[in-house]
């Protein structure tokens, strides 16, 4: 008669051990590509962006400094992750003279952009958004491909950090005579720029989103102590800047608090 092996626990964690090791060992040995192919052009070679500098001579200047110069690569095999890593292969267009459709222009859309970033791809996909995918806002609109930082603003930069989001949102630049000090951190303090599940774009859709900065520590039980005042029956109504009380998120003109 024969008997069936028991399942012990010793069993069950030694089977699980392994299967853990074989599905680590796979995702190790998976060879993923660093980068995504080019931008296709029908019909279209790779010259190399020697060829570029011809004509765009003072944007191929300017690029060395460019944070995508970073994938710059020389010699023959690194043809593809020059300017025709982004704009397609450029055989055609030289033939042409310049002519329009047969270069890619990132401007035109954004999928140029998500062969790399492929996250911002999902997040512009998020309910709560910037206009890209359907055209009313480029990626190049806050960020600079060519030169310097891709993000413009702050660091090194002569403009502030907020400039770039400031050139659309222009009824919060204030100056106020009560400003917000997450504003001098920049926009993105409190705003996912590329997209979120929060109304407005925001981080955190609650309180939570300014409690990151808004906090002390809770020295009393039964209270919710900010700026040395119980806010537990304030929070309770809804988000600080819906329940009356800091209304005037980005500044006042008129109240120390932000009220209004």
């Amino acid at each position: 008669m024969s008997t069936r092996p028991r399942l012990t626990k010793r069993v069950l964690i030694n089977g699980a051990v392994v299967l853990w090791g074989v599905l680590l060992a796979a995702c190790l040995t998976v060879e993923r590509a660093m980068f995504a192919p080019p931008m296709q052009v029908a019909g279209a070679e790779f010259v190399g962006s020697g060829e570029c500098a011809e004509c765009h001579a003072e944007i191929s200047s300017s690029f060395h400094d460019a944070t995508h110069a970073k994938l710059f690569a020389e010699g023959t095999h690194g043809k593809e992750m020059s300017c025709e890593a982004c704009h397609g292969p450029a055989s055609k267009h030289i033939e042409s003279g310049g002519v329009a459709g047969t270069i890619v222009n990132p401007d035109r859309s954004p999928e140029t952009c998500f062969q790399c970033h492929l996250d911002k791809r999902a997040e512009f996909s998020l309910p709560h958004s910037h206009p890209v995918m359907n055209g009313q806002v480029t990626c190049t609109d806050c960020h600079e491909p060519h030169k310097g930082d891709a993000i413009m603003g702050g660091g090194t930069h002569l403009a502030a950090a907020n400039e770039t989001c400031l050139q659309c949102h222009n009824a919060q630049r204030g100056p106020y005579v009560f400003e917000h000090e997450a504003s001098r951190e920049g926009c993105v303090t409190c705003h996912q720029p590329h997209g979120t599940i929060n109304e407005k774009m925001l981080k955190s859709r609650n309180q939570s989103l300014c409690l990151q900065c808004h906090y002390q520590e809770q020295t009393a039980s039964g209270q919710l102590l900010i700026g040395g005042r119980d806010h537990r029956s304030f929070v309770s109504r809804g988000t600080c800047w819906t329940a009356g009380c800091h209304e005037a998120v980005h500044g006042s003109h008129v109240n120390s608090s932000l009220r209004f």
